[in-house]
């Protein structure tokens, strides 16, 4: 059985980043809100408590029940849950009288606690809290220091319970992924036996298990996550998967073809469904993103629904749905609020009467590229990059027809194939271009023009929660822009986006 660790959610940003350095040390974790926990805890071999934006002293800050954990479990208060286990045990906690946010030095270190092995006393951490621990609680050591905050560390005698006041999860905390090792390995004794090749073998028992003799349908996008989701149940279950590749009339330049290509060379059982004058005709003259993203959701259960009665004996609907999708949809505070409808969690509605199956549903993105690695699949199919499910329909600003939709297919291609010719692509975690809702003047010869505006977008990021723009070639960017604006009739103006997110999303709409 897999051994695994939970991640008790208080709402803190980086609760997604302790799960990713747990994973990165090969060890299985899940994040649960703290007001919804699972009821088989004692299956967990250890617990981390972590972050807030909320103070421990707050009428209204998250309570958690520690009855099953605290002292049965080894447990790691992070931050929020540092000044929890301290305050709601004997200790005090008040308002920092000196800042305590960014980088800090460790200035103490019980080197001789397992906790600590092999950290060195001034490594870097990252604080990011109001409030400080002024009192130890009961039975409890001071494990280090900073010049500023005198409890950064602690564990409680007697119990295998931990508690720092910085951020081990973050890059900044130079040995913060050593001290999760520490307490998770060296304290809690957990495995690490979590790989993709285990995940594989785990993945297919459970399939076949679950599936049975039953059909599968699967609507498959070209991007990483469905493809190897269909790898997974392919291998699972062959003939009895059933794709279905649906042209919504918005996908890149000649994709449709060459993505079912690709796909027949991989032995899946594959339909290709042209259906992009339904979306398109549905979506004329629409200009809200919202509204956009609801029509071409319908649309495709539409199509999809029809091919699926089409399909005898159908009975489970297969997904690439991912972790951050999962995570998202289950937040501390309920459901997100709504920033723009695409995680298809939850499954098609209820009258397609289909069960899901969802192979990929714990894991993160680079972890899928690792899988579909494991699977023998690809390469340049699994360092492609993310691609929205309503396709450029959110990357044409404003409504939406034919001949907006053929001008960006074009600047979309030259852009992405100039990535790739001057090696930029792999470097890259998202790219694409935008169609802009003005005009504006140009010169073309001796004529002036009147014409379309694009920007080009490229961001780097780990999983696509935040991201950064790259900083591409001026060479690069000159010869793209020229190219365009030559071969491309309709533009007349390039311009790069230079926005991080946040403050920016990575789409524009």
């Amino acid at each position: 059985m897999q051994e695994k660790v939970l991640i008790l959610d208080f709402g803190s940003q980086y609760t997604q980043l302790i799960a990713r350095r747990v994973r990165e040390l090969f060890i299985y974790c899940e994040i649960h809100p703290f007001n919804n926990p699972p009821q088989n805890i004692l299956e967990f071999k250890a617990v981390i408590l972590s972050g807030s934006p909320y103070s421990v002293r707050a009428e209204d800050a998250p309570h958690p029940e520690l009855e099953e954990i605290k002292g049965k479990l080894p447990l790691l208060g992070v931050c929020y849950g540092a000044q929890y286990l301290a305050h709601f045990f004997g200790g005090q906690v008040s308002p920092s009288s000196k800042r305590e946010y960014g980088r800090a030095n460790l200035a103490f270190v019980n080197s001789e606690d397992p906790f600590f092995k092999g950290v060195p006393s001034d490594s870097q951490v990252w604080m990011s809290h109001a409030d400080t621990i002024l009192k130890l609680p009961e039975q409890a050591e001071c494990l280090a220091s900073t010049s500023d905050v005198e409890n950064a560390a602690y564990k409680i005698a007697g119990e295998p319970t931990y508690a720092i006041q910085f951020h081990p999860e973050v890059y900044h905390s130079t040995d913060g992924k050593k001290i999760l090792e520490n307490f998770l390995v060296r304290i809690a004794g957990v495995k690490q036996d979590w790989t993709p090749d285990s995940f594989v073998d785990m993945t297919l028992i459970d399939l076949k298990e679950k599936v049975g003799n039953d059909k599968v349908i699967l609507g498959l996008s070209g991007g990483v996550d469905s493809s190897v989701a269909a790898m997974l149940l392919h291998k699972a279950i062959g003939k009895q998967l059933n794709c279905v590749f649906v042209n919504n009339g918005l996908l890149r330049k000649n994709e449709f073809e060459q993505v079912l290509k690709q796909y027949e060379g991989m032995g899946l059982n594959i339909k290709g469904v042209d259906a992009s004058d339904q979306f398109l005709d549905a979506l004329e003259g629409v200009s809200d993103p919202e509204t956009k993203r609801k029509i071409i959701g319908k649309t495709f259960i539409d199509v999809f629904d029809a091919e699926a009665h089409l399909v005898e004996g159908v009975k489970w609907l297969g997904q690439g749905t991912i972790y951050p999708d999962v995570i998202e949809s289950i937040s501390v505070n309920g459901p997100s609020a709504t920033i723009k409808s695409h995680h298809n969690v939850g499954g098609l509605p209820d009258f397609m009467k289909l069960d899901l199956v969802e192979p990929l549903r714990m894991l993160f993105k680079d972890e899928v590229r690792r899988v579909g690695k494991s699977l023998g699949m690809d390469s340049a199919l699994l360092g492609r990059h993310p691609f929205p499910g309503p396709g450029l329909a959110i990357r044409i600003l404003g409504d939406i027809s034919r001949e907006k939709v053929r001008m960006l297919q074009e600047v979309d291609a030259i852009f992405i194939e100039g990535l790739k010719k001057w090696e930029l692509y792999d470097q890259i975690w998202q790219a694409g271009a935008m169609f802009l809702p003005i005009n504006s003047v140009g010169v073309m010869g001796d004529e002036r023009t009147y014409e379309n505006c694009v920007a080009l977008r490229a961001v780097q990021s780990t999983d696509g929660m935040t991201a950064d723009w790259v900083d591409l070639p001026y060479a690069f960017l000159q010869k793209t822009s020229n190219e365009i604006i030559n071969n491309v009739k309709g533009i007349n103006r390039v311009v790069y986006d230079i926005s991080s997110k946040p403050p920016a999303t990575i789409e524009w709409e």
